[in-house]
């Protein structure tokens, strides 16, 4: 039977809760689910990227979850609070393992991973928008896109340490935040279209 992306993300977060991201290796990961290593290059092809898979799946919870029945019935500003709560919510049970994943990311070495990141971000805070149902078009998309680039930062960076019941804080900063964002965005209206 042919392994699966799934198959070799999950073995990584396994050995990573064992050890550390850190540690592990790729030569591990197919040891131990008894394939080759180009096996495993066959789906990834470096550590990275498998740091990108487990993002995806951030993603794709995300997603899911903006298709459910009762998501379109929600404000825009409740529509972007969930997207990025349920995004934290997929990665909650690899909390320690995604800290330690972006401090890969910003090691001074690896200069093409922090790009990566970059990119990463940008992805994911597209699809943030296109869950919440988000229609601004520029130069105000261009100002919502930054505002929602640096809520997303703060959120997530307080969530990776947050241990607080249900993430209370984390829940507390975003809400904040985003009134914050609906404030201000009253204050500058956008020109009618």
């Amino acid at each position: 039977m042919a392994i699966t992306r799934d198959a070799i993300v999950d073995a990584a977060l396994a050995r990573a809760e064992q050890t550390s991201w850190e540690e592990v290796r790729l030569h591990d990961i197919a040891a131990a689910l008894a394939v080759t290593l180009n096996e495993v290059r066959a789906h990834f092809r470096e550590k990275e990227d498998i740091v990108d898979a487990w993002f995806d799946r951030a993603d794709a919870a995300m997603l899911e979850d903006a298709a459910r029945p009762d998501y379109s019935a929600l404000s825009a500003r409740e529509r972007t609070e969930r997207a990025l709560l349920s995004w934290l919510a997929a990665l909650a049970s690899h909390r320690r393992v995604t800290r330690q994943m972006i401090a890969n990311k910003l090691e001074p070495g690896h200069v093409h991973y922090q790009l990566n990141g970059l990119l990463r971000v940008s992805r994911t805070v597209q699809w943030m928008r296109e869950a919440a149902g988000r229609k601004a078009v520029l130069p105000w998309r261009a100002i919502e896109e930054a505002a929602l680039t640096g809520i997303y930062l703060a959120t997530f960076l307080c969530w990776m340490y947050d241990d607080s019941l249900d993430a209370a804080r984390t829940r507390a900063l975003l809400s904040w935040q985003l009134d914050r964002a609906e404030c201000l965005a009253g204050l500058i209206p956008a020109p009618p279209l």
